[in-house]
């Protein structure tokens, strides 16, 4: 072999060998970057998870602490409309609104709620009855009667999801006038009531043989979280 054949044989070799590692060179870093990838991907789903594990540990933490305050919302909002139930506690917040020795309270002749959606006009209860709504039909309702019992009478309240309120008409025994000072309490006692009433309305009729008396009709809003 002559030293020119040596000579580019050896340069072929080189060649071959140069074109080798560069093609190793190239499989090593396709290698490489795709297992930097999956690192990537690793670590960003270790930092979600532990995301997701500091987010829970928190919630917790959140039902823990305010577990209370969440009982004590369902206290404040009530989640039914108990027409009866609403009978009696202004009944018990009448009777309980006299000022001096002696007095008995207001009186209440009539409350009255909304015409029902139902179908069926809710008409005025005599509040000297405390009586509760008429009794159920024997007949199971379904799942979607029931809710929409539940909403019969109600307005949402706006801004406030989940919130409705119920209007209701109060109105004091015009035989059995009160004071000015009876009334202030009867008012203040609605207002702080477990059910958040709000007085949006009121009329007064001042006796006309002596301003010191009065009959009154209110309407008023109670909040519902069904």
């Amino acid at each position: 072999m002559t030293a020119k054949r040596t000579y580019f044989a050896l340069l072929g070799l080189i060649i071959l060998l140069i074109v080798g590692v560069a093609g190793s060179a190239y499989e090593v870093d396709k290698l490489l970057h795709a297992k930097a990838l999956q690192l990537a991907n690793a670590k960003l789903k270790y930092q979600t998870l532990s995301d997701e594990q500091k987010g829970l540990l928190k919630d917790k933490q959140d039902i823990a602490t305010y577990g209370d305050l969440n009982n004590i919302t369902k206290q404040i909002v009530p989640q039914d409309k108990d027409q009866a139930e609403v009978i009696r506690e202004i009944i018990n917040i009448a009777a309980s609104s006299s000022v001096t020795p002696g007095d008995h309270g207001v009186k209440i002749e009539s409350i009255s709620f909304p015409e029902s959606t139902l179908g069926t006009a809710t008409k005025t209860l005599p509040a000297s009855s405390g009586a509760a709504a008429a009794a159920p039909s024997s007949t199971t309702p379904s799942a979607a009667a029931t809710s929409k019992a539940s909403l019969s009478q109600l307005v949402p309240v706006p801004n406030i999801k989940g919130v409705y309120k119920l209007e209701i008409t109060i109105a004091n025994d015009n035989q059995s006038e009160i004071t000015y000072p009876m009334l202030y309490k009867f008012l203040s006692n609605l207002e702080n009531n477990r059910r958040t009433a709000q007085v949006s309305s009121i009329n007064i009729t001042p006796d006309t043989n002596g301003r010191t008396y009065l009959t009154f009709s209110i309407t008023l809003d109670t909040y519902i979280k069904p």
